[in-house]
């Protein structure tokens, strides 16, 4: 799917400025700050809330512009529109990032509309003030899809509603790092557009439980029919299954000691019999993959 980035749901990502804040659980390990700290001499000047955020060259903001010029060629190749994820390094919806770079942005989605831009952040609460004045979705901005960050059932109980409530032609979630199970209301997963799904990768990653996973995939296929996109594993892939790989028991139990530093109980003990027991193997985001259950997950809205 991906053609200028190699984020699996989206061809481009755009940055219009760099920076951001932590703001939840899913922010402990920022790619994003760390990359901006390798190029700040070991410190992220542009992370934090009193540190500046940094607007990105004019020759980047044109890139779109080009983009655009080839839209006819894409559609001609692909079959659909660009993706173009807004931003990777920053949030479009900071309290810390000045009005008229916005302004300036929203400006750029108007005059690039036969791409797709997808507006992605964890601050949903702050989308109805941030718009600029008019703000139509359906006549000024078609092109604009939204989504919120979900990591856990405690964001989602928060922030769904909210996206639900901001009329954009379509409304997505980005569910990664997931770092808990989530159950949806079948009312609220009904109204959503799309649900990407992806573990954590990087320095400190924790590991995504595999039953996490299916649940949603599950979800989306039997309750919504909801387009369902499978990201990554990220650095752990599941290495044993009691009830696929040991179905005599006889194995349970000593899989840590022989995997040691390796492979994490993702129940927290040993099982007894008839529980489940997972143990999560740490080898890398490339070795993980993104198949579920064999299966490679590449929903998309149409």
């Amino acid at each position: 799917m991906a053609e200028n980035t190699a984020i699996e749901w989206c061809d481009h990502t755009f940055n219009p400025w760099e920076g951001c804040q932590k703001v939840g659980p899913g922010c402990d390990h920022c790619y994003a700050e760390t990359r901006n700290a390798r190029f700040g001499g070991g410190t992220a000047p542009n992370w934090g809330p009193n540190a500046p955020r940094r607007r990105t060259s004019r020759s980047n903001w044109r890139k779109p512009l080009r983009w655009q010029a080839d839209a006819a060629a894409f559609q001609a190749k692909h079959g659909r529109r660009q993706r173009v994820f807004c931003a990777s390094l920053a949030d479009v919806f900071d309290n810390a990032v000045d009005d008229s770079w916005r302004a300036d942005l929203f400006e750029l989605i108007r005059a690039t509309p036969d791409l797709d831009w997808l507006l992605l952040t964890k601050r949903i609460g702050n989308v109805a003030n941030m718009l600029p004045v008019p703000f139509d979705f359906e006549e000024l901005y078609p092109n604009v899809w939204l989504g919120a960050t979900i990591v856990n059932q405690a964001e989602a109980d928060r922030d769904i509603p909210k996206l639900l409530a901001v009329p954009a032609r379509v409304r997505f979630l980005s569910m990664e790092p997931l770092l808990g199970p989530v159950e949806f209301d079948p009312c609220e997963l009904v109204r959503l557009d799309w649900i990407i799904v992806g573990g954590e990768s990087g320095p400190g990653a924790r590991p995504m439980h595999p039953d996490w996973a299916r649940s949603l995939r599950d979800q989306c296929a039997v309750a919504a029919g909801v387009p369902f996109l499978f990201k990554q594993w990220g650095e752990h892939s599941l290495g044993y299954d009691r009830e696929r790989d040991d179905p005599d028991w006889r194995q349970c139990g000593e899989q840590a000691r022989k995997h040691p530093g390796q492979w994490l109980n993702l129940e927290g003990g040993t099982g007894f019999h008839g529980e489940r027991v997972h143990y999560a193997a740490r080898v890398g985001k490339k070795a993980a993959g993104r198949l579920l259950d064999g299966v490679q997950h590449d929903g998309a809205p149409s």
